[in-house]
């Protein structure tokens, strides 16, 4: 195996080619975790990996019904999980996450007392089906005589996340709401954090494979130590394969076949900024062909915000400009496309403009 054939196993493992998901709640099963601060930016990455047209207000019904939950529960930032997942997630992430925000709470001026606080009047607000924005979580600590807002409105909001306090509620037009988690949440049987360490570490190489023991830390934010008692224990449920004289971890059956050169040559996806398929590895940029990494330092300044994937090599940058009436997507380019690489381009733009119900124009800048 070989660096061309790591790039064309991840793309079969996370389902940007082959056989795709039934629905938007399979994909995030699979994937463990989606990084979703960008919300748009992470259903059009859900959609992707979908079979048939999956639009934006589709995946909004989901998370409106609690299919599909939105919660800091890694590194520390935003992912989608699936409702079965948050809580033994919770368990095994949340130490290292409040580890990483320690320095931020001190800073804030906030203690275990604080945060019993807080919890407590966050938890009394909500109870009984309760659905808030982080502003009327604010009102509510303030209410209590606590400063609330800002960086220090961040951390008690994610502490209370990451204690299993709170979760995502469904959304009041274009804001986010928390809810209980107790009471959005259904309970599932508990995982002890050594099952939670091996399902965890079966999922990312699985559906991520092939990666490296370090993707794998800078994903989870889990230590290395974790990682390797989480690759020990797995079993035979993964293989490695050296490349470069580096330990590339992956699930022998979820991998198949190697997809042949020929068969992604000719594929362009438009991926959001934060995608699996760039943001879950250490050097999510070692997927640049050759070719474009003198390209690329020059104009990473400038570069467009998303990124144009071309045999699932990152080969440029793309923009959104969503308005009423369509979606503009706005191309920057860091090497030359063929013919065969434009109409694929055009394919997804077109697909990009069914999940958002709009027409779609493209502009090279």
């Amino acid at each position: 195996m070989n660096r061309a054939d790591v790039i064309r196993r991840r793309l079969r493992s996370e389902r940007l080619v082959g056989t795709p998901f039934s629905s938007p709640v399979e994909a995030v099963a699979w994937l463990g975790a989606v990084q979703s601060q960008d919300y748009a930016g992470a259903k059009w990455g859900l959609a992707q990996r979908c079979e048939g047209v999956v639009t934006s207000a589709q995946i909004d019904a989901l998370f409106n019904a609690g299919k599909i939950l939105r919660t800091h529960v890694m590194r520390p930032t935003w992912h989608f999980v699936a409702p079965e997942d948050l809580r033994w997630l919770l368990k095994l992430t949340a130490p290292r996450v409040h580890q990483v925000n320690g320095y931020t709470y001190r800073q804030q001026e906030l203690d275990t007392a604080a945060f019993r606080k807080s919890g407590a009047a966050i938890e009394k607000a909500l109870s009984g089906g309760g659905e808030m924005t982080r502003d009327e979580l604010a009102d509510v600590l303030k209410r209590v005589r606590m400063t609330a807002s800002g960086t220090r409105l961040a951390c008690l909001v994610m502490h209370a996340e990451l204690e299993g306090l709170i979760c995502s509620g469904p959304l009041r037009g274009k804001q986010f709401t928390y809810a209980l988690l107790e009471e959005r949440v259904p309970k599932v049987k508990p995982f002890s954090r050594e099952e939670a360490l091996v399902e965890l570490t079966r999922r990312f190489f699985t559906s991520h494979g092939p990666a490296q023991p370090q993707d794998f830390a800078y994903w989870s934010g889990l230590t290395m130590a974790d990682v390797r008692a989480g690759l020990a224990a797995v079993g035979s449920d993964l293989v490695h394969e050296n490349v470069d004289g580096k330990p590339f971890w992956f699930s022998p059956v979820a991998a198949g076949e190697l997809p042949e050169p020929k068969s992604v040559a000719g594929l362009v996806h438009l991926l959001p900024n934060y995608d699996e398929f760039i943001a879950a590895y250490r050097d999510g940029y070692d997927v640049l062909a050759p070719e474009v990494k003198e390209a690329l330092e020059r104009k990473m300044d400038g570069l467009a915000v998303h990124i144009i994937a071309a045999g699932g090599r990152v080969a440029g940058g793309w923009r959104r400009e969503i308005s009423k009436r369509e979606v503009v997507v706005t191309t920057d380019f860091l090497r030359v496309f063929s013919k065969r690489e434009h109409a694929a381009l055009r394919r997804a733009a077109e697909a990009y403009g069914r999940h958002l119900e709009l027409p779609v124009r493209i502009e090279a800048r």
